[in-house]
């Protein structure tokens, strides 16, 4: 067992007072999530707390911490992205200086652990992925900077050589290759590699017992039923796209289409407060807030990486993680994921026949 040291933050009055220890985390949620209400649900913070503490602190600090539009979920506003972008700078600088610092209980003093080793990753939301980074938090081993935005977003980041890797997930089979040519033009195939992250399963998400015995989007689009929407960029919103077209229905006739929301959690959240009929997103979320799942497609996420990268110690380290018992236990607890041919390599023209393997 060890002790270590952890950074606090106080606001400058007289006495110092320090920072509700719940504020930084709720922020971070709302980034990765999109939306207050997948947020709470994510801190365990009830509605009244978490608008408690916005108040208190826009108060205190002279503006607002989080904007929220209709029909497009929940941001950070300028200060809440300068609070976190801080946090994050600080803890990233003393990382090394609270390890160097920790006491070990049950090892000699002079003991000392080797520095953690990091990756940078920009990805589509992934709830498997998400929790493979909380499970590392006590994993000196490696660490994941992660970050959460659209497919495309994420390619883009690193193909400008922001991020060490991009995840990014392609509907099985050979249709969709509109979508599929889209990531394969921030790719190189010579450059460029892949690693199997997990299938998974995308679909309706409904109220508990389909109400409205929903089965495919033309049942959305005859009904008149309220939809949530991805945001422009994502994979999902991409195969929602695909899936329409396939059908032949005009968008127009999907009421909510612009209605967004950033991530699967969002989505789910939404359909479980009452503010949208149905959505489309994973398995996974939609039992996370118990609600009725009608499937659609299964798809593989990816990891794209440098093929000069597969040999460096951060990413053989990931990629033992991601074959081992560890993430096998973590996907098996999240509904419509399987992890087959977790951390298997592939090259870059294995997107175009993209199948599952199950």
């Amino acid at each position: 067992m060890r002790l270590l040291p952890t950074l606090a933050w106080e606001l400058s009055d007289d006495p110092p007072a320090p920072l509700d220890p719940r504020l930084l985390p709720l922020l971070r949620a709302v980034a990765e999530t999109g939306s207050l209400a997948a947020a709470v649900a994510d801190r365990g913070l009830s509605y009244r707390a978490a608008w408690g503490l916005l108040r208190t602190y826009k108060r205190k600090l002279g503006d607002p911490l989080v904007v929220l539009e209709r029909g497009r979920g929940a941001s950070l506003a300028l200060l809440g992205e300068r609070l976190v972008a801080a946090d994050e700078t600080a803890r990233r600088r003393l990382s090394r200086t609270f390890q160097r610092l920790a006491i070990e209980l049950d090892a000699p003093a002079d003991t000392r652990r080797a520095p953690a080793l990091r990756l940078t990753i920009a990805a589509s939301h992934d709830l498997a992925l998400a929790a493979l980074r909380e499970a590392l938090a006590a994993d000196q081993g490696l660490a994941l900077e992660l970050s959460f935005m659209g497919s495309l977003d994420a390619l883009e980041q690193y193909a400008g050589g922001r991020v060490d890797i991009a995840g990014f997930h392609v509907p099985s089979g050979t249709q969709h290759e509109e979508s599929r040519a889209l990531f394969l033009r921030l790719l190189r195939t010579r450059a460029d590699r892949l690693i199997q992250l997990v299938d998974r399963e995308q679909g309706l998400i409904v109220p508990r017992g389909n109400p409205e015995r929903l089965r495919t989007f033309r049942d959305i689009a005859d009904k008149r039923l309220r939809f949530v929407n991805r945001q422009r960029g994502s994979g999902t919103r991409l195969l929602i796209d695909s899936l329409l077209g396939d059908d032949g229905i005009d968008v127009a006739r999907i009421v909510g289409y612009v209605n967004e929301e950033f991530t699967h959690a969002a989505v789910a959240a939404t359909v479980a407060s009452g503010g949208a009929d149905v959505g489309f997103g994973l398995r996974a979320a939609a039992a996370k807030y118990a609600l009725a799942f009608v499937p659609q497609i299964r798809e593989r996420y990816w990891l794209a990486v440098r093929a000069a990268a597969l040999r460096s110690a951060s990413t053989t380290r990931l990629i033992q993680i991601l074959r081992s018992p560890v993430f096998a236990g973590i996907v098996k607890r999240l509904p419509g994921y399987h992890a087959i041919g977790a951390g298997a390599i592939a090259n870059i023209g294995t997107l175009r026949s993209t199948r599952s393997s199950r």
